[in-house]
């Protein structure tokens, strides 16, 4: 079939062309944003779950519909490498121009534009990372004593001030929570509770890796009042087939039953993996119905996909002795494991690989569900290491 038509978009953060089985979060979102909009109590909602369960990609969408509803947007992700003050301050200064053209809103905008510039002057020696064009003068004694935590709270009251009296809400929509640091993830959480606590129209809108709500509970321990922390998992078989069939069926194209079967087996309906064998299917196939006989060919086609870009660039950021400790994991089987097994496999002690276990954690490549227990955040990459490590020795010589 031509490719040109092919509907299917495999990417990071490319919207599906259906996006199904998430329409409960959709409205549990849209939900909570009105009651803050009107004056009323509810959780920041901060959705969690491994790669390629299609967060960042509901984020987007829900802008979108935030945007449409007439909410002022920030959209952020948080690098390893970034401080919270540097990804906030250029979006802040966006968020309040645009506050700024509403007449309502104007005079506060505008001063918490003053407070924007004098939280910048006073972090910008801290945070060198923080870069911004500063609109106006800083106002004195506003957001800039140099303390993070009640400079951001300070500021984001101030914002907040301006969205009320824009008749509006603003809503901070960050990806990749989890690699925010803690003492930083602290200080946004202390400024997210004072908001809450006058009752104004700000939240966030996060997503991060499992780890994430603990994350926050050990930045501050009343987080978890503050927060939702809806989990997102692979999508149901029913789900799975309609992420695959609908796309088609708009084209004329159908996939016989087995061959849909066959994908959402492969794939154990994680929207990423949909999408990539959804996309080899279609170029495999020369007519419609779609056989299990491009889709068994579509699989080694999406494998190699996969292994030269999803998992290849998570693999060639490990050390040596990280790469034997998830290959462990892998040998053992999908996980959770044992810190003791792991180390047992890898005939070191718990303690000597407590600092390796701790850096794959920072990377986001691995989690603890439960106290001594390690699992992989990327799905199917234990598939992935038994193919690029096929060898059963892991120990160091």
């Amino acid at each position: 079939m031509n490719p040109i038509d092919n509907p299917y978009a495999p990417g990071a953060g490319t919207p599906p062309p259906q996006l199904a089985g998430r329409d409960e979060i959709r409205e549990s979102v849209r939900i909570a944003v009105e009651r803050i909009r009107r004056g009323r109590s509810a959780k920041s909602i901060l959705m969690v779950g491994l790669r390629g369960v299609g967060k960042t990609v509901l984020l987007d969408q829900m802008r979108l519909e935030a945007e449409a509803n007439g909410h002022v947007t920030l959209r952020m992700e948080a690098p390893e490498d970034r401080s919270l003050p540097g990804l906030l301050a250029p979006q802040l200064r966006q968020a309040l121009l645009k506050l700024s053209r509403k007449e309502k809103a104007r005079v506060l905008a505008q001063r918490s534009l003053r407070g924007l510039a004098g939280f910048v002057g006073a972090l910008k020696a801290r945070f060198g990372d923080v870069e911004v064009a500063l609109d106006f003068p800083p106002e004195p004694g506003l957001a800039d004593n140099g303390d993070l935590e009640s400079d951001l709270s300070e500021l984001l009251v101030t914002v907040a001030e301006a969205a009320k009296a824009g008749e509006t809400t603003v809503l901070m929509f960050i990806d990749e929570l989890q690699y925010v640091r803690e003492e930083e993830l602290g200080s946004l959480i202390s400024a997210l509770h004072r908001v809450a606590q006058l009752q104004l129209p700000l939240t966030v809108v996060g997503a991060g890796l499992p780890q994430l709500p603990g994350r926050m509970g050990k930045a501050k321990s009343y987080a978890e009042r503050l927060f939702e922390f809806p989990e997102l998992g692979p999508l149901s078989p029913i789900d799975s087939r309609d992420a695959l069939v609908k796309p088609a069926l708009e084209l004329d194209v159908s996939f016989e039953d087995s061959a849909l079967a066959y994908l959402v087996q492969q794939t154990e309906g994680y929207p990423y993996f949909l999408q990539e064998w959804g996309k080899h299917a279609w170029d495999c196939a020369e007519s419609s119905p779609i056989t299990l006989k491009n889709c068994r060919e579509a699989t080694q086609l999406a494998t190699a996909a996969l292994d030269a870009s999803f998992f290849r660039v998570r693999f060639d950021r490990l050390t040596p002795l990280e790469k034997r400790y998830m290959r462990v994991m892998a040998e053992l089987g999908t996980g959770p494991h044992r810190s003791g097994d792991i180390a047992e496999k890898l005939k070191r002690s718990v303690q000597s690989l407590g600092p390796t276990r701790a850096q794959l954690i920072s990377k986001g490549m691995i989690w603890s569900p439960s106290h001594g227990d390690t699992a992989f955040t990327v799905p199917l990459f234990d598939r992935f290491l038994k193919r690029i490590m096929p060898e059963t020795d892991f120990t160091e010589s």
